[in-house]
């Protein structure tokens, strides 16, 4: 399967991820639901492609932590939004990976400016912001849309030097552990006396199949898929290819949460599709060679 198809299956994983996320809040913490879901991704790397963890070195400790705050960030959001807001938001990382290379120093043109005022007015158009409890989410997928530019920018640098498993469990692992430290955390607090009642582990069982996509198809595979198809499709094409993500999330929200599409919405994420594809378009050679020396920076 070409690398390009890859992007594309990993586009559709996590749209419908968005899906599984909210059906898992229903019962669980977001910490518990993402210690649980990168827990199982790190188990399925590590015994699928076991013969990749030869000679293994140091546990890489950063992309984990990025990616803890990222999934954090949306996870705790969804709550608040929909699966298609939250979809179309989180891919505004498209987005903010050149804003955070404009202060590396990377020259933003025309196409970013342009691209920055139609996200905005797109999300606007998709937003409800009446209500405080939708703003609230919406914002904290935004802020996680930031950190999942910074994790694709780490990735994109360790993807080159070390093995695609490697990379994928170690994240996986250093996320998981996080995420458990944190929702132990929130329960003790929340809860001192029943800390983990039977009833807590009840609710981990009704959200089995929700943990089980995440923590497999989107976790394990869908981000596996990203980190070796990122090997060889450049960034430009790449970014396209997984800005669908946010079109899979609506259509899950829509076939299986039964959220309502109605004109303002359909207009609003036309029209976020449409900045995230305008600067995701490839550059001239010379705009792709600086970010190619800016990338290497980093």
């Amino acid at each position: 399967m070409s690398s390009k198809l890859l992007l594309l299956l990993t586009a559709a994983l996590w749209g419908f991820a968005f899906v599984a996320q909210r059906q898992g809040m229903v019962h669980l913490d977001p910490f518990t639901f993402n210690a649980i879901r990168f827990a199982l991704g790190a188990l399925f790397i590590r015994f699928a492609l076991f013969k990749s963890f030869k000679n293994k070195g140091p546990v890489l400790r950063l992309p984990g932590l990025v990616l803890f705050v990222a999934a954090s960030l949306q996870q705790i959001g969804i709550i608040y939004t929909s699966a298609g807001s939250a979809g179309f938001i989180t891919g505004l990382y498209v987005l903010f990976v050149p804003i955070l290379g404009f202060f590396l120093g990377q020259r933003s043109g025309l196409r970013l400016i342009i691209s920055v005022a139609l996200a905005v007015f797109g999300l606007y158009l998709l937003s409800s912001f009446a209500s405080a409890e939708v703003s609230f989410g919406n914002l904290l997928v935004l802020i996680s849309a930031v950190f999942w530019a910074m994790h694709v920018q780490i990735v994109g640098k360790y993807s080159k030097r070390v093995p695609t498993a490697v990379l994928a469990f170690d994240q996986f692992a250093v996320c998981a552990l996080l995420s458990t430290v944190f929702a132990l955390g929130v329960r003790i607090f929340m809860h001192p006396q029943a800390s983990l009642s039977a009833a807590y582990f009840s609710n981990i069982g009704k959200t089995l199949w929700p943990i089980l996509y995440g923590g497999v198809m989107s976790a394990g595979i869908a981000y596996t898929l990203q980190i070796k198809a990122q090997k060889k499709v450049e960034p430009g094409p790449a970014a396209v290819i997984m800005s669908l993500e946010g079109v899979f999330a609506m259509l899950g929200g829509y076939l299986l949460l039964k959220e309502p599409l109605t004109p303002r919405s359909i207009l609003g994420a036309s029209i976020l599709l449409i900045a995230m594809l305008l600067v995701s378009l490839p550059k001239k050679n010379v705009d792709r060679k600086s970010h190619v020396n800016l990338t290497a920076q980093l």
